[in-house]
């Protein structure tokens, strides 16, 4: 898995470096990037010749995916197109192991920002430091969530995706710090302590969380259903989230 996010990441970076990034809309008029299809290409091939009895589901094949699974891998082969058209940088590649509806396995590869977040087979989650060589591990340094303060909390927000909901739900906590960024990242920065809270109050598909979900989880930290307050779980119709709240224990839960 990192190393297929590593490769992908580079096919991604050519591409990010051209004027013309083959940039189209697609059937629910998101935009969607050769860089898209190329990198969901590369891991799929990868993947499938690695794991062949595992079922695997990716967005850019989501249209094929009629599937009723509890395990499987599930990839976003470029979670922020947004960004990566604007050059903003905040986008990753996502690639996840969900086990009986949980994602339990994740790397998070963000090739703009030489930034990689693994969860290794041992347990716990690491930040890979580089240099990023696709067939050696570099230095890693362990992640761990904060030990957030309720009266002064810092929350990432998303930077494309932000709306009025999600603001006047933040506004219903004591607020010290507020950072935007992009992509699977806001999982990250949660998991190493960089921010304490991450809701989300607006639509996301289980390719777009599942490999952060597994960073933050093993750091330390919690997915959870906005409505329920219970572990945000994996394999749903259609693979659609609710709302959800990713955070460090000890945020409290605001109650609806």
């Amino acid at each position: 898995m990192r190393r297929l996010s590593l490769e992908a990441g580079a096919v991604i970076m050519e591409v990010y470096e051209r004027e013309d990034r083959g940039v189209r809309e697609k059937d629910d008029a998101s935009p969607v990037t050769e860089a898209d299809e190329a990198a969901d290409a590369l891991i799929s091939k990868g993947l499938r010749e690695a794991f062949p009895g595992i079922p695997l589901v990716t967005e850019e094949q989501a249209s094929t995916h009629n599937l009723d699974v509890r395990t499987f891998l599930i990839v976003d082969p470029l979670d922020g197109t947004k960004e990566f058209i604007k050059r903003r940088g905040d986008f990753t590649v996502n690639i996840a192991l969900v086990e009986d509806s949980v994602p339990v396995l994740g790397v998070v590869y963000a090739p703009a920002k030489q930034r990689m977040f693994i969860t290794p087979a041992e347990g716990g989650a690491v930040e890979e430091l580089g240099p990023f060589d696709a067939d050696r591990v570099g230095e890693t340094k362990a992640i761990r969530v904060s030990q957030p303060d309720a009266g002064a909390l810092r929350v990432v927000a998303s930077k494309s995706h932000r709306d009025q909901a999600t603001d006047d739900y933040i506004a219903r906590y004591d607020v010290a710090d507020m950072v935007s960024a992009g992509s699977s990242l806001k999982f990250c920065l949660v998991a190493t302590g960089e921010a304490d809270f991450y809701p989300r109050l607006g639509p996301t598909m289980e390719w777009d969380t599942a490999a952060g979900h597994a960073v933050l989880v093993a750091a330390g930290g919690h997915v959870l259903d906005k409505s329920t307050h219970e572990p945000l779980g994996y394999g749903k119709a259609e693979f659609r989230n609710p709302f959800f709240l990713a955070l460090a224990s000890g945020v409290p839960l605001v109650s609806e």
